[in-house]
């Protein structure tokens, strides 16, 4: 990878972290074991938990342990997944919006960063579109990918494959921290600096006119 991470002061504690996970619990029982880790260590560290507001899988494991150790949990749901009865009634708050954009909208709104879980497609779209509006300059929060398992490790070989290949730049491939250990990867967020606002999608001028 080409980028390095900037460390600078810390800022003041994150108020609370929005996890994208899967509905289902998967085949390993590692993720739920670390969507548990990640739900306890965010209340005992005073993190609340912002989520997709669901009962089930992943989504529901995490919620239920930042619950069981005293922590606050706001979900945000669209009133369709409501109305299958998927939602959590006993989350600190749940927000009931109308549509998938305005579900990302408001949760971008209430946390200080994300972290993804091991999910299927909807939660890789929830994690592209939020690294995307940093690539862009739309928001500074920090993005982490928590690793279970070497489950995002082809994902991982994939964007790097991108830098090579001249699609994304080294520095926007950096902007998505990982780590495998929950309290290491909140350290290592709330501590991260995008590398300023001036950096620009990869347009590649020099070339175009040999294309």
């Amino acid at each position: 990878m080409g980028g390095e991470e900037r460390f600078v002061s810390p800022p003041a504690t994150m108020k609370a972290l929005c996890v994208f996970c899967g509905s289902s619990p998967g085949s390993d029982p590692d993720f739920a074991d670390m969507a548990r880790a990640l739900g306890t260590r965010l209340a005992e560290r005073g993190i609340g938990l912002v989520y997709g507001g669901g009962n089930v899988g992943l989504m529901g494991i995490v919620a239920d342990a930042c619950l069981e150790a005293g922590g606050e949990v706001q979900g945000v749901i669209p009133e369709h997944l409501l109305e299958l009865e998927l939602a959590h009634q006993g989350v600190t708050k749940l927000h009931v919006v109308g549509s998938m954009h305005e579900r990302k909208a408001l949760m971008n709104e209430l946390a200080d960063g994300f972290i993804s879980l091991p999910g299927g497609i909807g939660t890789l779209e929830e994690m592209f579109e939020t690294l995307t509006w940093s690539q862009l300059g739309i928001q500074e929060k920090p993005c982490g990918l928590l690793d279970v398992d070497g489950y995002f490790s082809s994902l991982r070989e994939f964007l790097d494959r991108m830098v090579e290949k001249r699609f994304l730049l080294a520095e926007h491939r950096d902007l998505l921290l990982v780590d495998d250990e929950p309290d290491r990867l909140i350290d290592r967020m709330q501590v991260f600096e995008r590398p300023g606002p001036g950096i620009e999608k990869w347009v590649d001028r020099h070339t175009r006119a040999e294309i």
